[in-house]
């Protein structure tokens, strides 16, 4: 068993590293944890958001339970963290994903409560004030700024249901801007759930735009990548790296006196 890679599982999962004795747990030691965790460049919380965004979508409920008791037992991610992080990936992944992970959530809420020894307070209901603007015509205002804030493209017209009732109202108009997860950390989020999801359009408008607003770096982009292959495929990571590499090569152009 690699020290290190067995040291970094156990610093990350808050749990017992795997026996090495086939290839898959020998490649999770050496590689996974050894290499892709430990690698500088993003804190441990942000490659937390990367991996769970994955494991949720993943339809596993092993790993999902495994890295959403981590990110709970370690502080990483505190549960008003993780319930946002939860409502985000609705938004990008779907709801009955989202139901699973809050199960995974509520259960791993309890694990921790009682292997601590302490009692689980029961949540409360939420203020409506939580829910933002009651006024349609403000939310909409809100959430065509946000648009243009997150997309740096012009806020799409109120002609269907999906763009005036979805887009705007509801995940531009509230999601991006509810509290306990930042823009940079929805970026986290948003850009592994685009890529899961082959969709060439939105992968193409989050991703140069989370390197256009300077609010992920090209290094750090690269790492949101590989954490992203290392937990979803390598496969699917290559068109999140080529939509990167492409983009970053056209933000750098345009910044270079005298480029063409």
């Amino acid at each position: 068993m690699a020290l290190r890679g067995a040291q970094s599982y156990s610093d990350v999962m808050m749990t017992e590293p795997p026996s090495s004795s086939s290839p898959f747990e020998s490649a999770t030691l050496e590689f996974l944890f050894e290499q892709v965790w430990a690698r500088p460049g993003l804190s441990r919380r942000q490659r937390r958001l990367v991996t769970l965004s994955c494991v949720c979508a993943a339809d596993t409920t092993g790993p999902m339970d495994a890295h959403m008791y981590a990110a709970l037992a370690s502080g990483d991610l505190d549960p008003e963290e993780l319930q946002e992080f939860i409502l985000h990936f609705a938004v990008y992944c779907g709801w009955p994903k989202a139901s699973v992970a809050q199960t995974s959530l509520l259960t791993q809420l309890h694990r921790l409560s009682e292997e601590r020894g302490e009692e689980m307070a029961p949540w409360s209901d939420l203020p409506l004030a939580s829910l933002g603007p009651a006024d349609h015509e403000e939310r909409l205002r809100k959430g065509e700024e946000c648009f243009v804030e997150v997309n740096l493209t012009p806020a799409p017209p109120l002609t269907t249901p999906y763009f005036q009732a979805g887009i705007l109202n509801f995940v531009f108009g509230h999601v991006w801007q509810r509290p306990n997860l930042s823009r940079i950390d929805r970026r986290y989020v948003t850009i592994p759930c685009v890529g899961l999801s082959d969709a060439a359009m939105p992968i193409q408008s989050h991703v140069v735009s989370a390197l256009r607003s300077g609010d992920i770096s090209i290094s750090e982009m690269n790492e949101i990548v590989l954490q992203f292959s290392a937990y979803y495929g390598f496969a699917k990571g290559e068109v999140l790296n080529r939509v990167a590499t492409d983009a970053w090569a056209e933000i750098t152009a345009e910044r270079t006196p005298g480029t063409a």
